[in-house]
């Protein structure tokens, strides 16, 4: 991809970093409200401040780019406390904005279908593991004729390798051009950032693999009868959110599994688009159960493509095999 997307990258990987210091501030304050919404996922003050944070700084800098993200104002116009408490958070980073503000930088995310480029946002995935005080991340991604090309993933609970316990790494990606992580916490220009790397297991014995803590988002079961096949001992390590992309990045883990609950559901674009781009560019593969790309050209669902398989590449061919034959036979 050309260096044109170096403006692309900075407007994304500031929003996060943005995004992630209101989280932050919900967290250590006693505004954490939280309602259900009708899928009965959990939504908080800050899944609508992140998203208006981050909707904002896209259309400033980009104002003819469409964005497919997670949240809409609905609950927010309906729910007085809520809103108020987004604004006031919402406006200690961006100081004058007004609740109507608030509400239409939300809803600047509500773009439905598939456009030649777009961005996609979750503002907090893994919400429950946000409200437990555990992983979450920030994920937004811009796709361009169906690719994902630019990917801006913090994790605010994860560390890099042996490092003594500071926590809090954005991993930031360009096509073609590697992918890189950083603290999120490092100051403009920072060059305390290392580039990721998956690792180069090639036997299943040797792997770690991670999947989702809610069984609701992944079959468990059918998990361990992989985990099973390819040789693998040890327990799964198991992280809300796209997290789990960052762990195989960085090589902490080797695969992660996204296996189907039901026959009919069907992945959001949003949960997987910037994770998907940091695997692969730190040498990674990521297609769904069949061995298929992931189709990001559908709208807002991955309809064309049933669960996903990611790994570090090398273990990709004899991951996608157990995952066939445990299916098949399970």
């Amino acid at each position: 991809m050309s260096s044109a997307f170096q403006d692309e990258l900075q407007t994304a990987t500031r929003a996060v970093r943005e995004a992630v210091k209101l989280c932050r501030a919900v967290q250590t304050s006693s505004s954490t409200l939280s309602r259900d919404k009708q899928d009965r996922s959990p939504v908080t003050v800050a899944d609508f401040g992140a998203q208006a944070l981050i909707c904002r700084a896209i259309r400033s800098r980009f104002p003819d780019d469409p964005i497919i993200a997670e949240e809409d104002s609905q609950t927010l116009r309906a729910d007085a406390a809520l809103l108020e408490r987004t604004t006031q958070h919402v406006g200690d980073i961006l100081p004058g904005a007004s609740s109507a503000d608030v509400c239409d930088w939300v809803d600047a995310g509500g773009h439905e279908h598939y456009a030649d480029r777009f961005w996609t946002l979750d503002p907090i995935d893994g919400t429950k593991g946000f409200l437990r005080q555990e992983h979450y991340a920030v994920a937004l991604a811009l796709v361009i004729d169906g690719q994902v090309a630019v990917a801006a993933l913090a994790c605010p609970k994860l560390s890099l390798p042996d490092a003594s316990g500071q926590e809090g790494i954005v991993l930031t990606a360009i096509r073609g051009r590697g992918c890189q992580a950083d603290w999120i916490d490092a100051p403009p220009n920072s060059s305390s950032g290392v580039a990721a790397a998956t690792t180069a297991t090639t036997h299943g014995q040797d792997a770690r693999f991670c999947e989702s803590v809610e069984s609701g988002h992944s079959a468990h079961s059918v998990s361990a009868q992989i985990a099973q096949e390819l040789g693998i001992s040890r327990p799964p390590v198991r992280l809300d959110s796209q997290a789990k992309y960052a762990a195989v990045a960085l090589g902490m883990a080797d695969i992660y599994l996204r296996l189907p609950t039901r026959a009919d559901y069907r992945e959001k674009i949003w949960d997987h688009a910037a994770g998907l781009l940091t695997v692969e560019e730190a040498g990674g593969a990521v297609t769904d159960i069949h061995g298929q790309p992931l189709d990001f050209t559908q709208g807002r669902e991955l309809s064309k493509n049933r669960g996903v398989i990611v790994s570090n590449g090398p273990l990709h061919h004899d991951l996608l095999a157990a995952v066939a034959k445990t299916l098949q036979t399970g």
